[in-house]
C-alpha cells in the first residue's frame, strides 16, 4: 500500500473517515494543519478522551501501520453506539496528518504543530521529497483539508490520548505476548548530511587525485553503524541522492539522511557528536583534493514517557481481555503521534504483535485476532480512563 499523506488517496482515505465518524453521531472538526477530530458527546462537557492514529503510509507500507489505530477507533465508536453507551465526558478519534514524514520530511508533521513544537509556517513549508514545486501547505489546501479549526493544544485541548499500534518489532511475537503496554518513546534525530567534492573522468583520475564524494558518504554510513553499535543504540540512512549521476562520473556531491535512535537522549546526543567527529575525520585525505561535509538537522525527538494512569488503564484492560500473562510492558522504537501528545496530556499506547516484527514493508502482516484483542483493549482502557474522570 502506498497511502503518501496529502495526495489524492489520502484525501479518498480522509473523505471515507469524516463520513464514517459523522454517521456515527460525531461532531467532525479539521484543523490548520489537516488533523481531523471527530467527537461523540458525553454527558458533561470537557476536552474528549481520544483514541488517534494516522492514515498516511510510507512509499512501500503495509496496511496496519497507523491504519489499525484508526480502523479500531471507529469501530469502538460504533460500539458505543450501537450499544447506547453514553461516556461520562466526550469521546474522539483523531486522524493525525503526516505521522510518517515520507512524502513531506517530517515525522509526527501534524501533531507536532497541534503540539506546538513546530511553527504552522514551517510545517506548509515542507516540501515534497520527490516534487520540491509542491509544498504540505498547498497541498492540504488542494486536497481541502487545511480546516478553520486551531492546531494549537491550548485551544483544542484533549483530556488524554490512546493510540493502537503494531509493535514493529519482534518482541512481542518472541515472547508469545498478545498486548505490549507502551510506557514510552524512545529518542530518535534526523540528520541531512552533505558531501562536496569534485567531479572529473571515471577513467583518467587517479585514485590520489580524486575526491570523490561517493566514497566518502559511504565511509561516513559504514561508520554510522559502528558508532549506533558502540552505544547501543541504531542508526539508519534511508535516502541518498547524488550528482552528477553519470556511470563514468566521479560524483561532486552526495546527501543523505541519518537516523539515529536511542531510549536515552544523551546517548543520541553522544552518537551525533561522534558521527560528526568520525565524518571530518574519514574525509581527509592528505592529498590535494579532499572532501567536505556539512550536516543538517531535519528533526529531534525527545524520549517520551507515558502517563502511569493510562498504562494502568491499558494494563487493567488487557489483562481482562488475554490473562497476565499475555501482557508485557516495553519501550516504543518508533515515533508515534502519541510522543507529541504526550507532552499536552495523559497519554498511552497499545501494541499488538505483528509477524516477524516487519513494518513499513508490503509484508507487514498482524493477525485478525490480534488486530481484535487491540481494538478491544483500546475500546476498554479509554472507556476506563473516561469513568475515572473528575473533569
Amino acid at each position: 500500500m502506498a497511502r503518501l499523506a496529502l495526495g489524492d488517496d489520502d484525501k479518498k482515505a480522509r473523505d471515507w473517515f469524516c463520513e464514517e465518524m459523522s454517521s456515527l453521531g460525531c461532531d467532525v472538526k479539521v484543523d490548520a494543519m489537516g488533523n481531523t477530530f471527530a467527537v461523540r458527546p458525553g454527558k458533561n462537557a470537557g476536552p474528549p478522551t481520544a483514541m488517534g492514529s494516522h492514515l498516511d503510509t510510507q512509499p512501500t507500507g503495509g496496511r496496519y501501520d497507523g491504519i489499525l489505530g484508526i480502523h479500531a477507533a471507529v469501530e469502538a465508536m460504533r460500539t458505543m453506539r450501537d450499544a447506547g453507551y453514553e461516556t461520562k465526558y466526550p469521546v474522539a478519534v483523531v486522524n493525525w496528518t503526516n505521522e510518517e514524514g515520507a512524502r513531506f520530511p517530517k515525522s509526527l508533521h501534524g501533531s507536532s504543530v497541534w503540539a506546538g513544537d513546530l511553527s504552522l509556517e514551517a510545517a506548509y513549508a515542507l516540501k515534497d521529497v520527490a516534487d520540491p514545486s509542491k509544498t504540505a501547505g498547498a497541498e492540504l489546501e488542494r486536497i481541502g483539508y487545511k480546516g478553520t479549526l486551531p492546531a494549537d493544544a491550548r485551544q483544542n485541548p484533549l483530556a488524554a490520548h490512546f493510540e493502537l499500534h503494531i509493535e514493529q518489532g519482534p518482541i512481542l511475537e518472541g515472547e508469545d505476548a498478545a498486548i505490549g503496554v507502551v510506557s514510552g518513546g524512545q529518542a530518535y534525530k534526523w540528520l541531512r548530511c552533505k558531501i562536496s567534492g569534485r567531479d572529473s573522468h571515471a577513467g583518467t583520475t587517479p585514485l590520489a587525485y580524486r575526491a570523490d564524494a561517493m566514497l566518502g558518504a559511504a565511509r561516513i554510513i559504514a561508520a554510522c553503524h559502528d558508532v549506533a553499535a558502540k552505544h547501543s543504540g541504531v542508526a539508519t540512512t534511508g535516502i541518498l541522492t547524488l550528482e552528477p549521476g553519470s556511470i563514468n562520473t566521479i560524483p561532486h556531491t552526495v546527501e543523505f539522511t541519518i537516523d539515529i535512535r536511542h531510549p536515552d537522549p544523551a546517548a543520541v546526543r553522544a552518537m551525533e557528536a561522534d558521527i560528526r567527529t568520525l565524518s571530518s575525520s574519514l574525509l581527509q585525505t592528505g592529498n590535494k583534493w579532499e572532501c567536505k561535509v556539512d550536516f543538517e538537522e531535519m528533526f529531534d525527538a525527545p524520549a517520551a514517557i507515558f502517563a502511569m494512569e493510562c498504562r494502568d488503564a491499558i494494563r487493567e484492560a488487557a489483562i481482562a481481555s488475554v490473562g497476565e500473562g499475555k501482557v508485557r510492558e516495553l519501550v516504543s522504537g518508533a515515533g508515534h503521534d502519541s510522543c507529541s501528545t504526550s507532552k499536552h496530556c495523559p497519554t498511552g499506547m497499545v501494541f499488538v504483535p505483528c509477524k516477524d516484527g516487519a513494518s513499513h514493508t508490503p509484508v507487514e502482516y498482524a493477525s485478525p485476532e490480534a488486530c481484535a484483542n487491540g481494538a478491544q483493549v483500546l475500546m476498554d482502557a479509554a472507556l476506563l480512563f473516561d469513568s475515572r474522570r473528575e473533569k
